[in-house]
Formats: C-alpha cells, structure tokens, sequence
C-alpha cells in the first residue's frame, strides 16, 4: 500500500494520499474547477484506480499464480483482458473535445496522474497498445514533462 509522512501524519493509498496534497499544495491543480470538468477527469481516474488497477495489481496476480495455480498463460490472458476492458473505455472518452494533451485539456489532470502508471504496468507486461492511440499520445506528453518521467520506477532510489 503506498504510505506517505507529512507533518507527523502516514497517511496510504494513491487517491487520498493526491486528495491531501491537493489541499495542502493546490497549485497547479489537478482537478479542474468547473463541476462537469471535475466529475469528467475524476471518472478517468477512477476507471483506472477502480475499475482496472484492483483487478492487476501484484498483490492479485501473485494470488492468480500461487493460490489458485492458474498458468503464466492465463494470468497473463488476465491481466491483457482488464487493461483492453479499461484501456478501451479510456480510448473512448479521450474521442471528446475536451481532450487536449493531456487527458482533460492542456494541463496534466489527477486521470494522467492515475492513467501513466497504469500504461507503464501494461507495458512492462508486453501489453499490446496499438488499439489506444489517444493513450499513447497522452502518454507522450506526460513523459515530456520532468514531473511525469522522474516518477518512473527505474529512476528511483529502491529501483532493483
């Protein structure tokens, strides 16, 4: 579970953890104003955190393997089957106008915070991302930005 420790507080998991610190730090925001554009870029992100993230995780796949003794195959069938399921009701909504750069207008947004890991993982799975252009050029202007690329996991410090 990812922790974080400000002000004498651990506070865990990835959504409340960016929840706190756009309330502490909230320039530049990651969630716009505006209702439709806030409920918008929040179910981007949630499609990830909710619907396809539970579903492939480590925890969970390791489960797939040593609990249930399902084969590399069909752990492997599992987890393509929930990034295509996510990734293309993703693709989908990216088709709307208020799409820009990034997944909702101009500016990185919390459904990029949450949607580059997510294209990270299936990558590092040999997931086939053709299908998702709008993804991959999301994907592109997120990892142009120093924010964005500094936070791959090869880079940091407890990278094996």
């Amino acid at each position: 579970v990812p922790a974080i420790e400000h002000d004498g507080h651990i506070l865990i998991q990835s959504l409340a953890i960016i929840n706190y610190l756009e309330r502490i730090f909230p320039q530049p925001a990651l969630l716009p104003d505006e209702p439709v554009a806030r409920a918008r870029v929040s179910a981007l992100a949630q499609i990830v955190a909710a619907d396809m993230h539970p579903l492939n995780n480590l925890r969970v796949l390791q489960y797939l393997s040593s609990d249930l003794k399902v084969s590399d195959e069909q752990k492997q069938a599992w987890y393509e089957h929930w990034v295509a399921e996510g990734f293309s009701a993703i693709e989908a909504l990216l088709q709307d106008r208020e799409t820009g750069k990034f997944c909702h207008g101009n500016s990185p947004t919390l459904a990029d915070v949450c949607l580059i890991p997510q294209i990270y993982n299936a990558r590092r799975f040999e997931c086939d991302l053709e299908h998702y252009p709008r993804i991959r050029r999301v994907e592109a202007n997120c990892l142009a930005l120093e924010a964005f690329d500094a936070t791959r996991p090869e880079l940091q410090p407890d990278a094996d």
